[in-house]
C-alpha cells in the first residue's frame, strides 16, 4: 500500500481507477520488481478492493481487469556451485572491515540454514540455542532492545547448526561488546538504529518503521554484496541465491519435500516442488552425460563389428 500511495499520490481511495492500477503494475516493474513480485502485490491490492465492494464502500473493485504481468512458469532457479560459494566467501572475507556486517559469517549461514535476508539480520542471540547447536526462526516485538519484526509466509522453525558454524557464532559473540542483542547488526549501526527508533533523528532519516526492519537494517545491502559478487568473479546472482543454494543442497542430501519444506518455511508446497523437479531435471542431465561417452563408445564399436 506505501508503495501504491508513492505511485499514485495519497488520494480518496474511492477515486482509485483502473489507470492508477496500470500505473503501479508499470512503477513495480521500473522499481526492479520481478514478475511474480508485481503479480503478488497487484492481487493483494484487488483483494483489498474487493474487501471494500463487498462492505458497500466501493461500487466497483478498479484492479478488476489489471493484470499482473505474465510470469515464466518453470523458472530457472540460480545456485552457486562449490566453487563459487568458496570464492564468495573468500572475497567476502578480503572484504570485511569492523564497522559493516559479517559478511562471511552472513553467507556461511545463509548457506547452511537456507534463512532469508530478513531472517538472518533480525536474528537475535537468544534465537540461538548453543546446547542443541539450532536457530529458532522467530518475530520480534517492538521492545527497547528490538524492533517488530514478523515471518514471511509461516510460523516459527527450527534450524541446525553444524559444529563449525557454531564456533564462528561463538567466536563473533565473543568479539561484540555486551547488551547488543542482534548477531549480525554491527553494534555502530545498531546504536544508529537506536538513536532513530527514540526519536533521535540522525541524517536524512527520521523515523523508524517496519519496512525498515524488512529492507534497511543495513544499508546498501544489496550494493554490497554486489561488490563481494564480482571481485569473487562471478558476474550474476543475488544474495537470495544462497538461500535457493542451500534448498537445493538439501535435496541432494536426500530430504523429503515435506522436510525441506519445513526447513525452509514455504507456504506452498508448490514452491518446494518447484525446487524438487529443478534437482531431479539436473539429475537426470548429469546421468544422462555420464552414459552418452560409453553409450556413443560401445555403439560405434557395434558398428566395427557388423562391418568386418
Amino acid at each position: 500500500m506505501e508503495h501504491f500511495i508513492r505511485t499514485v499520490g495519497n488520494i480518496d481511495f474511492q477515486n482509485v481507477t483502473h489507470r492508477h492500477g496500470e500505473q503501479f503494475r508499470q512503477a513495480c516493474l521500473d522499481q526492479g520488481n520481478g514478475k511474480n513480485t508485481a503479480g503478488k502485490k497487484i492481487r493483494q491490492l484487488k483483494a483489498m478492493f474487493e474487501l471494500a465492494v463487498h462492505r458497500k464502500q466501493l461500487d466497483e473493485n478498479p484492479f478488476q481487469y489489471v493484470r499482473p504481468p505474465k510470469a515464466p512458469k518453470n523458472k530457472e532457479i540460480r545456485t552457486y556451485s562449490d566453487y563459487e560459494c568458496e570464492h564468495l566467501l573468500r572475497a567476502a572475507s578480503e572484504l570485511q572491515k569492523d564497522h559493516i556486517l559479517e559478511w562471511d559469517l552472513a553467507i556461511t549461514l545463509a548457506l547452511t540454514t537456507g534463512m532469508r535476508k530478513g531472517e538472518l539480520l533480525n536474528m537475535v542471540w537468544t534465537d540461538i540455542d548453543f546446547g542443541e547447536m539450532t536457530i529458532e526462526v522467530s518475530p520480534k516485538d517492538n521492545t527497547d532492545e528490538t524492533w517488530e519484526w514478523l515471518i514471511k509466509d509461516t510460523d516459527e522453525r527450527t534450524l541446525p547448526l553444524t559444529q563449525d558454524v557454531l564456533q564462528l557464532l561463538i567466536a563473533l559473540q565473543n568479539r561484540r561488546p555486551p547488551h547488543y542483542p542482534y548477531v549480525l547488526v554491527p553494534p555502530k549501526r545498531y546504536d544508529k538504529i537506536q538513536l532513530i527508533r527514540q526519536d533521535k533523528p540522525t541524517g536524512r532519516k527520521k523515523v523508524w518503521t517496519y519496512q525498515d526492519a524488512r529492507n534497511s537494517i543495513i544499508n546498501n545491502f544489496t550494493d554490497m554484496f554486489n561488490q563481494i559478487r564480482k571481485k569473487a568473479g562471478i558476474k550474476t546472482g543475488t544474495f537470495h541465491d544462497l538461500r535457493r543454494t542451500a534448498i537445493t543442497n538439501w535435496f541432494y542430501e536426500g530430504l523429503e519435500i515435506t522436510e525441506v519444506m519445513r526447513l525452509a518455511g514455504h507456504s506452498k508446497y508448490d514452491t518446494t516442488l518447484s525446487y524438487y523437479l529443478a534437482v531431479k531435471d539436473d539429475l537426470v542431465d548429469k546421468a544422462r552425460r555420464a552414459v552418452t561417452h560409453k553409450v556413443s563408445r560401445e555403439m560405434l564399436e557395434r558398428c566395427v563389428r557388423r562391418g568386418e
